[in-house]
């Protein structure tokens, strides 16, 4: 499986960045056949004053995409909500190839 992170308009601390990367990680025991990851963080900019935090997943696994969005007020939190809502979608994507 292949990580690309990507930051949008700004530089991602360490931090974050391995509180992302962890998260990948437990993507695997929800699927076994993930091919690539990519998260996108991106500041959601209103007439140059930042609101919202803002990430996308994009998971790739063999004849799908499952794609999530998620925003709130700080990285963390959208990483959260947007990761739960990856594994379900992985979960469910699962259930379905083996039925």
């Amino acid at each position: 499986m292949t990580t690309q992170i990507r930051s949008i308009h700004f530089d991602a601390d360490q931090k974050l960045l391995e509180h992302v990367n962890k998260k990948i990680e437990k993507l695997k025991t929800f699927h076994d056949h993930i091919i690539e990851t990519e998260v996108f963080l991106k500041l959601d900019n209103v007439a140059h004053h930042i609101k919202d935090k803002v990430l996308e997943i994009k998971v790739h696994i063999p004849k799908h995409t499952l794609f999530i969005k998620e925003e709130s007020k700080t990285f963390e939190e959208s990483c959260e909500a947007a990761f739960d809502a990856m594994f379900q979608q992985l979960k469910k994507a699962k259930e379905k190839a083996i039925s």
